[in-house]
């Protein structure tokens, strides 16, 4: 007698593609949608400084694209320019003589990032030269 069988198909993506978090190595999905998911909170619990970069960046007055808290393998940028492999970071004061920071621009700089690291009140109180600075190393 034949019995009829079943198999298991698990679940997929739109279009019948797996999702995001189920590709790649074992783990790696759930780690990559933890990240996505930390990152839409900070993009709505922005400091002043960063919403203040953000409103500039985000007009192209500088002709290129930027994206905002943006995941970058295991670490969340601030923001991020595809285009110019150009990662900005806006820093408080939790951040002085801070050996994470070091170590996270150097992971972004060997992936083929430059790194950009601005204060909050450089920020605040000095936005056009923060914008030239970034202008001058878009090039």
């Amino acid at each position: 007698m034949r019995t009829k069988s079943t198999s298991f198909k698990p679940p997929r993506g739109r279009a019948g593609t797996p999702s995001p978090a189920q590709r790649g190595r074992a783990g790696e999905g759930v780690h990559v949608a933890k990240l996505t998911t930390r990152a839409r909170e900070l993009r709505q619990r922005m400091t002043e400084a960063e919403k203040l970069l953000w409103n500039s960046l985000r007009r192209r007055s500088l002709g290129i694209k930027f994206r905002r808290q943006v995941p970058v393998g295991p670490f969340i940028v601030d923001f991020l320019c595809v285009q110019a492999r150009l990662v900005i970071e806006i820093d408080g004061g939790q951040h002085l003589g801070s050996s994470s920071d070091v170590d996270r621009s150097r992971w972004l700089e060997k992936q083929g990032y430059r790194v950009l690291r601005f204060w909050n009140h450089e920020v605040l109180k000095n936005l056009e030269g923060v914008m030239e600075r970034i202008a001058v190393e878009i090039g």
